[in-house]
């Protein structure tokens, strides 16, 4: 048996909780009390419910109303800056404007930015659009990139 594999078997028959090399944290090893660093579903209390896309697209009073719903909990919630969503803003706009055969590309790293912000700041009332905006990139149809545009146009307008 190579070394890489007697390793991989030491690591497969470990017990949980122990890490290679290390005894055991004090505690169990389990961070069950935290999460992870993005506020992983553990230990966190329920949120309001996902948007929807398909209602998003099709139903404008859904729209408004879920603007105003995530305003709402920014306020209740959040210190985020209005700066920083109108940043954000740019950043949608720009990816809607991006030729069709790089708005997908886009609108990941607009995700992968809206997670960083998130982390960053604080802005844990954003969840739900970093959400809806994984579904909006898994879709990849232009209504759906333009109403996330049009979701995120009417946060920032509330919001001032």
């Amino acid at each position: 048996m190579t070394q890489e594999q007697q390793q991989r078997v030491n690591r497969e028959n470990r017990a949980p909780g122990t890490r290679e090399g290390r005894p055991p944290r004090e505690g169990g090893g389990e961070r069950s009390d935290r999460g992870d660093r993005r506020g992983g579903e553990r230990g966190r209390p329920e949120g309001p419910p996902e948007i929807e896309l398909e209602k998003l697209i099709h139903d404008s009073l859904y729209l408004d109303n879920q603007a105003h719903s995530i305003v709402s909990r920014m306020r209740d919630m959040d210190s985020g800056t209005k700066s920083q969503l109108r940043r954000l803003y740019s950043a949608v706009r720009r990816a809607v404007r991006a030729p069709e055969s790089e708005r997908q590309h886009e609108f990941v790293m607009l995700r992968a930015r809206l997670a960083y912000t998130i982390a960053r700041h604080g802005l844990r009332s954003l969840d739900q659009l970093e959400k809806l905006l994984l579904q909006v990139t898994r879709k990849n149809d232009i209504r759906g990139y333009e109403r996330f545009k049009d979701l995120f146009e009417a946060i920032v307008a509330y919001n001032e």
